[in-house]
C-alpha cells in the first residue's frame, strides 16, 4: 500500500486526496497555502504521524492531523483513515453576505445593486 514512517507533504496531501494532482499540491506548498505544525511548508517538508497540516484553498481551510503516512495515492475509504479531520464546518448557504458574488457571475442585477446599496446604508 506504500505505507512509510515519513513522507513529503506534497506527496502525502496528494495521496490522501486533499489535492487532485501532485503538481497542484506542490504548487500550493510553494504558494504558502500549506502549513505543517504552524510553519510554512515547502513541498519537500516531511510529515510524520501526529503532525497537524493546514491546507488553505477553495472555499474553506482544511485542518488535518496525520494518522498514517502514505506516498502512493489510495482510495477514498483508505485515505479518510490516514488523517483526522479537524476542519471547521463550512458556513451554510443562507449565511452568505448579500452582494458577495461568485466569480464569473457577470454584472450585478438591479436587485443585487439594491441589496448592495441597502447593505451600505444608502
Amino acid at each position: 500500500m506504500g505505507e512509510v514512517t515519513r513522507a513529503r507533504v506534497d506527496a502525502w496531501t496528494w495521496a490522501v486526496r486533499l489535492f487532485p494532482t501532485r503538481s497542484a499540491a506542490a504548487a500550493a506548498c510553494r504558494a504558502g497555502h500549506v502549513r505543517v505544525n504552524g510553519d510554512r511548508a515547502k513541498p519537500a517538508t516531511m510529515v510524520v504521524p501526529g503532525d497537524e497540516v493546514h491546507v488553505r484553498g477553495g472555499e474553506r481551510e482544511r485542518i488535518v492531523v496525520v494518522q498514517r503516512t502514505v506516498v502512493k495515492r489510495v482510495g477514498a475509504p483508505v485515505a479518510v483513515a490516514c488523517y483526522l479531520d479537524r476542519s471547521p464546518a463550512p458556513l451554510p448557504k443562507e449565511h452568505v453576505v448579500p452582494g458577495e458574488r461568485d466569480r464569473g457571475a457577470g454584472r450585478p442585477t438591479k436587485r443585487d445593486r439594491r441589496l448592495i446599496q441597502r447593505l451600505k446604508g444608502r
